[in-house]
């Protein structure tokens, strides 16, 4: 008995094989910064309704699993983000997301509703990195 027709043709196994190919690894990030109180309804509001072409930037910029999150600490709120990204230059990437003018429209927006923390501020920040100390797939 012949297995032979069991066998992929060779633009078949081109196919499988190039779909197994290594996927660069994803990064987390993780990052806080203040809201300012008397703009939270306006930061709420813009991002109800966020820009398809800044969402579009994010996406071209391999950012993925993007989401913001608002928390009291001692009665003052902060806002959590995290997002995953799948490129290969984050800087490049931020760079270029920082040269879109969409972009920049919607941060001119955003910006002052935020209330960066000392060390973001120092830097010409609005968002404080953090650093990941645990991790579970």
């Amino acid at each position: 008995m012949s297995y032979r027709h069991l066998l992929p043709s060779a633009a078949l196994a081109a196919a499988l094989l190039s779909s197994c190919a290594v996927q660069q690894p994803v990064k987390r990030y993780a990052m806080i910064t203040g809201l300012r109180p008397e703009k939270e309804a306006r930061y709420r509001q813009l991002h109800a309704n966020p820009w398809p072409t800044v969402l579009a930037k994010i996406r071209a910029c391999n950012i993925r699993n993007y989401s913001i999150h608002r928390k009291d600490i001692d009665g003052k709120p902060y806002l959590f983000a995290y997002f995953e990204y799948t490129g290969k230059n984050f800087d490049a990437d931020m760079k270029k997301m920082g040269a879109d003018p969409e972009t920049k429209r919607w941060w001119k927006q955003t910006d002052p509703c935020q209330l960066p923390l000392p060390d973001a501020r120092k830097k010409g920040q609005i968002w404080s990195t953090t650093e990941e100390v645990f991790y579970t797939p």
